[in-house]
């Protein structure tokens, strides 16, 4: 098996995303279909004083975009599972011919 090269980050410009502004920007420009909506409606459904919740939500949207914004790691998401699958044969393949 062949060394990976180090994971370097998202391969593009991340945009800002400091204030929940920007970050509903940002979902809107580069997040997947559907992002903004659902980060919306799932910051409208905590209360604001459960600061924890709040944290986690816009968390995960925003490590969304970076996942975006990531060419590997969009190409990654986008395979098929029978893809996965035969990759996952053909290692286990030339594993045991070693």
């Amino acid at each position: 098996m062949t060394a990976q090269p180090e994971y370097t980050g998202p391969a593009d410009a991340v945009p800002p995303m400091r204030t929940l502004a920007e970050l509903r920007e940002a979902l809107a420009g580069y997040g997947f279909p559907g992002d903004r909506q659902e980060f919306d409606a799932e910051l409208g459904a905590v209360e604001l004083d459960d600061l924890a919740r709040v944290r986690e939500i816009t968390q995960a949207y925003r490590h969304r975009v970076l996942l975006r914004r990531d060419v590997d790691a969009a190409a990654a998401i986008a395979r098929t599972a029978d893809d996965v699958a035969a990759e996952l044969r053909r290692k286990l393949l030339e594993a045991g011919a070693r």
